[in-house]
C-alpha cells in the first residue's frame, strides 16, 4: 500500500480531493514503475485539486504534472532499475495519473533521465516552472535577443516561471524588469536578479494598441490584458514568449504591434514538447547555478498539505515554487 492524493467527482461528494491509500493495481498501464521521491504544486495542479477549472479529464485522478523518482521496474531497455527519472507534463495529472503519489506507473516515452548534476529535490524545485522558463529564454535567444538588446520584462514575477526566468536571465547577463502585484516581494525579486520592479497595475488595465517602447523582449505567464499591453510596449523587432494565463485566456489586442513594429509573439508549450527540446532545456538548466537560489525560490510540504497549498496558490499567496515530499 502507498499514499496518493486522489481527485474524485461523484453525486454524493461532488468534486473532492483527499489523501488515500492505494496499491499497484490502482495504477494505470505503463511500462515503467517508479518509486516517487518528489512532486510539485503548479498552477495547473492547483486548478485540478481545487476543481476551479476543468483540468481533469478522467476520475479518479492522481494530480501532479511533475515527478522525479527511482525506476523499480522497466519493461524495456530504455531505463535501468535504480535509475533516476524525471517527468514534466505530457497530460499527466490531467489525462494520466500523476506525480502526487508515492508510486507511479508511467509510459517510458514521457520520461527523461534525471541530469547527473541536478539532485532529485532540485529537479522538482525547478520543475515544470523552471523548465518552462528555460524554454522561454531559449526562444528569445533563437530570435536574436542578447543582453545587449535591452531590458527584458518578466510578468508574474513572483510565481514559479517568473522567479526562474529572472534568475536564469540574470545569470546570463540580461537587464530585467519584474512586474508583480506583491509590493512586499521587491527585495526577493531583486535578490533573484531583477534590476527594477514595477507594479502589475501598469499593465493589467486596458491600454492603447501601441504604447511607448520599453522592453526588447518579455516573458509573460499572465496572458489577457497584460499580454496585450506587453506586446504594445515592446521595442521594434522585439518579441514576447507567452507561456501562461494567470490573468485570463483572452487576448484583447490588435495587430498593430505585429505589423507596425515587427513584434513576434512566441507561444511556449511545455506540456507536449518534443523529447529533444526537453533534453536541451534540462541540459541548459544543469549548466546554471540555480541550486544557489533554490532555498529562496522553493518551500517544501507533505502530500496532505498540498491540498491547502493549492488554494493558497490560486489566491496569490504563494511565492516561488512548492516542492511536495511525497514520503514525508
Amino acid at each position: 500500500m502507498f499514499k496518493s492524493l486522489v481527485i474524485n467527482k461523484n453525486d454524493s461528494q461532488g468534486y473532492h480531493t483527499s489523501l488515500k491509500e492505494l496499491n499497484d493495481e490502482d495504477l494505470q498501464d505503463g511500462d515503467v514503475l517508479i518509486k516517487v521521491l518528489y512532486s510539485t504544486i503548479n498552477y495547473k495542479d492547483a486548478l485540478a485539486i481545487s476543481g476551479k477549472a476543468p483540468v481533469v479529464r478522467r476520475f479518479p485522478m492522481i494530480p501532479g504534472i511533475d515527478l522525479v523518482g527511482i525506476v523499480e521496474q522497466c519493461d524495456n531497455d530504455k531505463f535501468s532499475i535504480g535509475e533516476h527519472v524525471l517527468l514534466n507534463g505530457y497530460g499527466v495529472g490531467e489525462k494520466y495519473l500523476g506525480g502526487l503519489s508515492q508510486r507511479a506507473r508511467i509510459d517510458s516515452k514521457f520520461l527523461i533521465p534525471l541530469p547527473k548534476g541536478i539532485t532529485p529535490f532540485n529537479a522538482m524545485a525547478i520543475g515544470t516552472a523552471g523548465y518552462t522558463a528555460m524554454l522561454c529564454v531559449m526562444a528569445l535567444e533563437k530570435q536574436g535577443i542578447t543582453p545587449d538588446s535591452g531590458k527584458i520584462l518578466v510578468t508574474g514575477a513572483t510565481g514559479g516561471v517568473g522567479s526562474f526566468a529572472i534568475r536564469i536571465l540574470a545569470e546570463l547577463g540580461y537587464s530585467i524588469t519584474a512586474s508583480t502585484g506583491s509590493a512586499e516581494q521587491v527585495s526577493y525579486l531583486k535578490e533573484l536578479g531583477a534590476d527594477e520592479v514595477i507594479d502589475r497595475a501598469e499593465l493589467s488595465e486596458p491600454g492603447k494598441p501601441l504604447m511607448k517602447e520599453r522592453w526588447a523582449a518579455a516573458i509573460d505567464s499572465v496572458g489577457s490584458t497584460t499580454l496585450a499591453n506587453v506586446c504594445a510596449s515592446i521595442n521594434y523587432g522585439g518579441c514576447v514568449a507567452a507561456c501562461g494565463l494567470a490573468q485570463g485566456m483572452e487576448f484583447p489586442s490588435t495587430v498593430a504591434p505585429f505589423i507596425l513594429r515587427g513584434v513576434s509573439l512566441l507561444g511556449i508549450d511545455s506540456v507536449m514538447r518534443p523529447q529533444q527540446d526537453r533534453l536541451d532545456a534540462w541540459a541548459r538548466l544543469e549548466q546554471t547555478k540555480l541550486a544557489d537560489k533554490i532555498s529562496k525560490i522553493s518551500t517544501t510540504v507533505g502530500l496532505e498539505a498540498a491540498i491547502e497549498v493549492a488554494d493558497q496558490l490560486l489566491a496569490g499567496g504563494v511565492t516561488g515554487r512548492v516542492v511536495v515530499d511525497v514520503n514525508a
